[in-house]
């Protein structure tokens, strides 16, 4: 491994990056995709009591969470089951590795253990006792590790025993284990799955970081229903994504729906939204079909930081800053900022649908967590953090300072650690007909999908001609009627300026909304633009004309108490927009942004609960947010 997993302050890099970015010898896909009856699952009772809703609803997920049969989280000291994650996402409890307990305030409508396929489950059965690993010294280190330092100093062993050149690699790249493990997964979400009623997803995470500086390259594969592949496709089998989507299309081919969604891209070092493919040759339409084919969505924020876009991406945009993660996943380099936020993949799209005709870019967004805990990441005030012992605690995130002394006089020392810019984010929206896999997965694969920083914020975004009034009793229905929703494609009819309705209502358990904000990229002479309107503010108040902003925040938050007045805002804000600079000749996409009032962010909670001082470089505050798909407008 390169020497740079032994630098100061690496020690997530060090878990994740050895335990997952292995070369090694490729495994070949089984003979025989298919399998629908080797899991063998023992269904609930199935529920199915809500009926189609024509206008449909806003149904809340998590499609992204590790349990113990991912490496790194059982490494991490995670030892939940997937059982156990479906549980919790049902609303009960669920025990963190260091022992406290971590609960929704509400159940989620639905969630999908996303494990990492590559080594799947092969510390948690090289841990039991009948396996023939289980005495050997690594596995004991890890099996025995009590402590954060533990686990920390355990990681150079782990690394030589995932290696292909170690003479037991055989029996920690077990084919029996991987299967065993992958049916494991299946029959707990078939299990859970309760139509109607909860929505368990079967799915996977792919793990692809090739090249020197390991920039993030994975997807979380999601099935549509019960029908699925023996075994997943890993970074073992190929590094190459396109290889993935290729597979994918050979299960759809036999009657496997699958999708694929990206996550991370802002840890990518540029690569996720690259413009040429994985070995480095130009774009062309037919990777733009297979890639969208097979990548209908975004994760647009996590619990490693928000990808949307940077400040020095968009420096008129005064939110673009939100919850930065820096970094090249797993590691403390300064990843590159081109190729790696979404709002500039969605323009270079622009750019090639009119030079060369297609648009791989044409993403839907959602969020979800990236949990190592088999949880989700819980919220500002009560954050559980993301990898088990490594950030459980405020001292291990950085949160809290270490008290030293100089010279006899306190010194408060905070710790230098990427964890810092890691955030209680986030949660999948979906509009849909009902709660069941096919209705869901089917309105992912039209992206009427938002995404949330962790708020349960519900969004509404239409685009047409003639649109109805804001007053309108049937606005819904008459705007799927006379326009295109949010994910859809509004083609040019006339030279008329389309309309726009934006509607948000507020998370009752969260602060009031600030304001709505349509974002919008064009295309003028093959250069694109960007420019952010505020389209409704709180308090009665109307955007300035010239500016396109409402007036200052409001904001009523204490950052010595982290109160607030939850009615300094809007329960809903609701408006019928118009483009002022619209023109039928250019290409254009839409999307809206929710803004909530300031609240106090959870490194401010863990600072104000232990009575120390908050981390200097850290803002105390922030505004929860959520994004819509894009409405993509073509001349």
């Amino acid at each position: 491994m390169d020497c740079l997993i032994y630098k100061k302050n690496v020690i997530y890099m060090i878990i994740v990056v050895n335990l997952g970015i292995f070369t090694g010898c490729s495994q070949d896909t089984p003979d025989g995709l298919i399998s629908s009856d080797f899991t063998n699952p023992t269904k609930i009772k199935s529920s199915e009591s809500n009926s189609a809703n024509s206008d449909r609803n806003a149904y809340f997920g998590d499609l992204h969470s590790h349990s113990l049969l991912s490496a790194d989280a059982y490494a991490l000291g995670t030892r939940a089951t997937p059982d156990e994650a479906y549980v919790f996402a049902k609303g009960t409890d669920l025990s963190h590795a260091l022992g406290f307990k971590m609960k929704l305030r509400e159940p989620l409508d639905f969630f999908a253990v996303t494990d990492h396929a590559f080594f799947l489950g092969a510390f948690s059965a090289m841990s039991k006792p009948d396996h023939a690993m289980f005495n050997n010294s690594s596995i004991k280190v890890l099996r025995e590790a009590e402590t954060r330092a533990q686990r920390i100093g355990m990681m150079g062993a782990l690394q030589r025993l995932l290696s292909p050149e170690h003479e037991n690699y055989d029996k920690v790249n077990d084919p029996g284990i991987l299967a065993s493990s992958w049916a494991q997964i299946v029959n707990s979400a078939n299990r859970h799955n309760d139509p109607g009623v909860f929505t368990a997803f079967i799915g996977y995470e792919y793990t692809s970081s090739p090249g020197p500086r390991s920039g993030n390259l994975h997807r979380n594969v999601i099935f549509r229903g019960d029908l699925v592949p023996k075994v997943p496709f890993s970074r073992l089998d190929s590094e190459n994504p396109e290889d993935l989507w290729r597979w994918m299309d050979s299960l759809r081919s036999v009657g496997i729906e699958s999708m694929a969604i990206p996550h991370n891209s802002n840890g990518s070092d540029g690569q996720m939204f690259s413009l040429v493919d994985f070995y480095g040759n130009p774009m062309d339409l037919d990777y733009a079909d297979l890639r969208i084919r097979n990548e209908p969505l975004v994760e647009v924020s996590q619990l490693k930081g928000t990808s949307e876009t940077h400040p020095s991406l968009s420096p008129r945009d005064e939110w673009a800053g939100f919850e930065i993660m820096p970094y090249i996943v797993a590691t403390n380099i300064v990843g590159k900022i081109n190729g790696s936020y979404i709002r500039s993949a969605y323009k270079d799209g622009l750019r090639l649908s009119e030079t060369a005709g297609f648009d791989p870019f044409s993403f839907g967004l959602i969020a979800s967590s990236d949990s190592h805990n088999a949880s989700s990441g819980g919220f500002e005030d009560d954050y559980w953090g993301k990898v088990a012992f490594l950030d459980g605690l405020p001292s291990h995130r950085g949160s809290v300072p270490i008290l030293t002394t100089i010279d006899g006089l306190p010194l408060h020392n905070f710790q230098d650690t990427t964890l810092i810019t890691f955030g209680a984010s986030g949660l999948a929206g979906v509009w849909a007909e009902k709660n069941s896999r096919e209705s869901l997965y089917d309105a992912m694969r039209r992206k009427e999908t938002f995404g949330t920083s962790g708020t349960r914020i519900r969004l509404r975004f239409f685009a047409g001609n003639a649109m109805p009034s804001i007053d309108n009793g049937d606005l819904i229905s008459e705007s799927y009627k006379r326009g295109v929703p949010m994910g859809g494609k509004l083609k040019r009819e006339s030279d008329e300026k389309p309309e726009f309705i934006a509607w948000a209502m507020r998370d009752s358990r969260s602060a009031s909304l600030d304001r709505l904000q349509v974002i919008k990229g064009w295309l003028t002479n093959g250069v694109a633009y960007e420019q952010v309107y505020d389209v409704a503010c709180s308090g009665g108040e109307q955007p300035d004309p010239i500016t396109h902003r409402c007036p200052n925040t409001i904001s009523t938050v204490n950052t010595e108490d982290c109160s607030f007045d939850a009615e300094a805002g809007e329960a809903e804000l609701k408006t019928k927009w118009t483009d002022p600079l619209f023109k039928p000749a250019e290409r254009a996409f839409y999307y809206l942004r929710v803004l909530e009032a300031p609240i106090c962010r959870w490194s401010t909670w863990d600072a104000i609960r232990s009575g120390s001082p908050t981390v200097p470089r850290i803002p105390k505050t922030i505004q929860e947010r959520a994004w819509s798909s894009p409405i993509w407008y073509e001349p």
